[in-house]
């Protein structure tokens, strides 16, 4: 289980949400992936998906890729809510 951590504040507002809950990996990875290349350095991606493989595999792949989790929040339906910032690919 994904623990609920911040390393910045908690009142960001994303410059853009993708929801992905009910998209199956490597998809939400993908969609995830192809949204940051589109955004300027240092904007934040708001990702909302679901327990089991996506939280899983999708915050480890966005580390890979260079980008930063600023926040991983679990929500009531036991979806998560992340919040990325893009950095310099």
């Amino acid at each position: 289980m994904v623990e609920t951590r911040s390393v910045e504040r908690l009142d960001l507002h994303p410059d853009e949400t993708l929801d992905l809950r009910g998209v199956l990996c490597p998809i939400n990875f993908v969609r995830t992936k192809l949204t940051l290349e589109e955004m300027d350095e240092g904007q934040v991606l708001e990702v909302v998906l679901d327990d089991g493989e996506p939280i899983r595999n999708v915050p480890r792949s966005v580390k890979a890729e260079g980008h930063r989790i600023l926040t991983v929040r679990r929500l009531e339906d036991d979806g998560y809510r992340l919040l990325i910032r893009k950095q310099v690919s």
